[in-house]
């Protein structure tokens, strides 16, 4: 089977350091994958419905990669699988890598994403270089990472 390449990340968390810092590091690694931020669940769905339409003169990606906080307003990590599971494709579904990213210690939270299908990993904040390093190399082409 081969592994894909990264080429759209999406960080869903409301904590705008974060996100920053999250982004920072990320093209510091010299991935060639767009970064996207988005603030809670909702405006991860609304950009995921417009996921092959051309938004100011520019194709919205697919994310390969979804970075998903539990604890938002508006829409939450667990509303928003919720929704996504039921409101999009089962096209998009199978090209996005759902990761759990929260500081959530709640173990009862642990077992509901272990559980849950559209997960694919689940790691407490922060995020490091290590951690997003070899959470690349194991959903993405080792090629990606520089």
């Amino acid at each position: 089977m081969m592994t894909p390449n990264l080429k759209s990340i999406l960080l869903v968390d409301d904590d705008e350091i974060s996100n920053l810092f999250n982004k920072i590091f990320i093209s510091r690694l010299e991935i060639d994958a767009e970064v996207d931020v988005v603030n809670n669940g909702r405006e991860a769905l609304d950009l995921l419905k417009q996921v092959g339409n051309y938004e100011n003169e520019s194709i919205v990606l697919t994310p390969c990669l979804l970075l998903l906080d539990i604890k938002m307003p508006i829409m939450n990590g667990w509303e928003f699988l919720d929704a996504f599971k039921e409101q999009l494709s089962e096209e998009i579904q199978k090209q996005v890598t759902i990761v759990m990213l929260t500081t959530s210690e709640d173990q009862g939270d642990f077992i509901k994403a272990m559980n849950n299908p559209l997960i694919s990993e689940y790691i407490q904040k922060p995020l490091s270089e290590s951690k997003f390093t070899t959470l690349i190399n194991k959903f993405y082409s080792k090629q990606e990472v520089i």
